[in-house]
């Protein structure tokens, strides 16, 4: 028996594709990971990866998480600047002995070390979702979106092999974090 459970609907297609290759006998942890980053791929998603949101300060800061269910592994990044798929990022961290938690600049420095791909992942789309956010809101003293958007996915393989994953650009016109500070709501999510 196999299976896989997400949050909202921005992970459907991701969730399908993954669930093909768990019913054809992948690995729990790869299905997460690749239907993790189908959401972070997609652009018109402002909550998760390419087109997200960003802070503040114009930047899009990336967070996201991976743990192996069978032997607790974990890796996560948070503040990754300009880097693609950061859960793909997060997963290959689960694999080292030590730092597998890496935030900001150190996080980025990692990520291209390791091959990963730099790119920008502000959008024209999300920038002007942002300004026309800013002035519906902000702009008329009404606080910001408090909600929740985050995609989070677990996974079970036939091999009964649990994999779980979050990945996040954070809210709209969330506070530039203070250095070094990683969105430990983030982390609590994923080690429940």
């Amino acid at each position: 028996m196999w299976g896989m459970i997400a949050t909202w609907r921005m992970a459907l297609e991701g969730v399908t594709e993954a669930a093909t290759a768990l019913a054809s006998g992948a690995d729990t942890a790869s299905a997460v990971v690749n239907a993790v980053a189908a959401v972070e791929d997609f652009p018109l998603y402002k909550s998760v990866g390419y087109g997200g949101l960003p802070t503040e300060n114009g930047e899009v800061e990336l967070d996201a998480a991976f743990m192996d269910g069978d032997t607790l592994a974990f890796g996560a990044v948070g503040n990754l600047v300009d880097i693609a798929n950061p859960v793909k990022v997060a997963h290959a961290l689960s694999r080292q002995r030590y730092n597998s938690l890496l935030v900001g600049q150190g996080a980025r420095e990692w990520a291209i070390s390791q091959g990963f791909a730099a790119k920008s992942m502000l959008t024209e789309r999300a920038m002007q979702h942002y300004r026309k956010r800013c002035r519906e809101t902000l702009d008329k003293g009404l606080s910001p979106y408090d909600g929740h958007d985050t995609v989070g996915i677990i996974g079970l393989d036939k091999q009964g092999s649990m994999s779980v994953a979050t990945s996040t650009s954070g809210l709209f016109y969330e506070k530039t974090r203070a250095a070094g500070r990683f969105a430990d709501y983030r982390l609590r999510l994923l080690l429940r």
